[in-house]
């Protein structure tokens, strides 16, 4: 089984492919972002004027794919059609890695949210087999994202522990979602960094970080509606430090700015790529390409 997560080394930023913004992609100069990354269920058999531009975009951009409805832990059998589908997708457009959220979207239908998964023992089983099934059928190794949430229907270990347990047992590889960490630190108050650390950042292959809303003092939103913000700039060099500069996503899936203001955020992302090559010995930089 290859490990499907295969990049063209380190310092990668890219950003979020999204209809609303199909228009300004087209209008891209080489070297504005690295790779698009978008869900597959929204792509998968389009056609007409949203595929053929698609194909375009596919063209001139690597596409990393990151899956919306997999309903990874939920009770429903999975989907194989849609993971053939995915698979021959990620075959036609060469698609170097394939990630899902840590959590549940569906009961007897898709329930259109990402929901939280227990902590728990049986959950961290439940979830691992379902993972290596998903791996099994695509013949790769897939990432999970550390997820953002409101409520935990059970706590019978740590949220990091949880997420240590699931991604040792199923053998796969992390998504690391620095906005997602910073959320929670708010919502469940707990210090951000050490969050961080506590997670297995050896199987770190990919990093996403995005903007939230502010509901209350003790609230955080994770709505990838706003620009990223100063505390998450700084837990994503903190990541960097811990990881190596990974292939790093700017979500955005609404109230788009113009797209040079997306592109300054992507620099942001670059810029902070380099400071960490500039301050890496390279023989660590060697074992983070691993």
């Amino acid at each position: 089984m290859s490990d499907g997560n295969t990049t063209n080394g380190l310092a990668l930023a890219g950003l979020g492919l999204r209809r609303g913004l199909m228009p300004a992609f087209k209008a891209l100069q080489a070297g504005d972002i690295d790779f698009v990354e978008v869900a597959p269920e929204n792509w998968i058999g389009i056609g007409g004027r949203y595929g053929r531009s698609f194909r375009d975009i596919a063209e001139r951009h690597p596409v990393y794919l990151h899956g919306l409805s997999l309903n990874i832990g939920g009770f429903s059998p999975l989907d194989t059609t849609l993971l053939k589908d995915i698979k021959q997708f990620m075959n036609d457009f060469h698609c170097p890695l394939y990630s899902e959220h840590l959590t549940y979207c569906g009961d007897e239908g898709q329930l259109y949210d990402l929901l939280p998964i227990p902590f728990t023992d049986e959950a961290v089983h439940h979830v691992a087999n379902r993972v290596k099934q998903v791996q099994e059928v695509l013949g790769r190794r897939i990432l999970l994202e550390n997820a953002s949430y409101y409520a935990a229907p059970a706590q019978h270990m740590s949220e990091s522990e949880f997420i240590n347990a699931v991604l040792a047992e199923a053998d796969c590889d992390l998504l690391l979602d620095v906005n997602n960490i910073y959320v929670n630190s708010v919502n469940h108050r707990y210090d951000p960094y050490e969050f961080l650390q506590s997670l297995p950042l050896d199987r770190a292959k990919y990093v996403h970080i995005a903007g939230h809303f502010d509901e209350a003092e003790d609230l955080r939103v994770d709505t990838h509606g706003a620009d990223v913000i100063d505390p998450v700039w700084a837990l994503l060099d903190a990541a960097y430090e811990r990881c190596g500069p990974l292939p790093t996503l700017l979500e955005r899936d609404f109230n788009f700015p113009p797209m040079a203001e997306l592109l300054l955020e992507v620099d942001r992302i670059k810029q902070a790529q380099q400071m960490t090559l500039l301050n890496t010995p390279v023989a660590e930089l060697r074992v983070a390409k691993r």
